[in-house]
């Protein structure tokens, strides 16, 4: 068919820890951060660090009362979204 493109796709994780909703950035291991809120569970809560699109680390202490929820979905890619910590991604808007 003629016009017609091809969407470009990415998976994009998200975690949301109690009622904060995060998209985590594409370089962050979900399998790592996984292990991560257990170990913090486990040991009665320690901060767990992770980066978010737009390249921003956060830094949330999860405790064995913490309730965490990770899913994945596919999406249109995000340009913003690369992980590089050492390049914020930032939006400049008019006012």
């Amino acid at each position: 068919m003629q016009g017609m493109t091809s969407v470009r796709t990415m998976v994009r994780a998200r975690a949301k820890i109690d009622d904060a909703p995060y998209l985590l950035a594409q370089e962050q291991d979900l399998d790592e951060l996984k292990r991560s809120f257990e170990t913090a569970m486990r040991s009665g809560g320690a901060f767990v660090e992770f980066t978010v699109v737009g390249n921003e680390k956060v830094s949330t202490l999860v405790t064995p009362n913490t309730r965490v929820v990770l899913s994945e979905a596919t999406v249109e890619i995000d340009q913003s979204d690369n992980g590089d910590q050492g390049f914020p991604y930032v939006e400049t808007y008019d006012y």
